[in-house]
């Protein structure tokens, strides 16, 4: 794990750990319904990318991002400043 977990900084800058925290965190930050839809993939320059199935919970996910974000501040320095969706089927 440790060495699949700096590989992925090294190429990607991706923070798996990070991840792993955001992925614990996220089922408190939003509603279950959103949640069983919506998947934090990878942050990148400080920004959260969330897989979503469509439009519409690409605008639930955007609405809700203050309140994400602030959910994951106790991060520290390694928190997302902001979040970014992508469709995925």
């Amino acid at each position: 794990g440790e060495v699949l977990r700096g590989l992925a900084r090294r190429v990607r800058k991706v923070d798996l750990t990070v991840m792993e925290e955001i992925l614990a965190l996220w089922p408190t930050l939003l509603a279950p319904s959103v949640v069983q839809q919506c998947r934090p993939e990878f942050v990148k320059n400080q920004v959260l990318v969330v897989s979503v199935p469509s439009g519409a919970y690409a605008q639930h996910v955007m609405w809700e991002s203050e309140t994400i974000l602030r959910g994951l501040a106790g991060l520290g320095d390694r928190a997302p400043q902001s979040i970014k969706t992508i469709q995925k089927p």
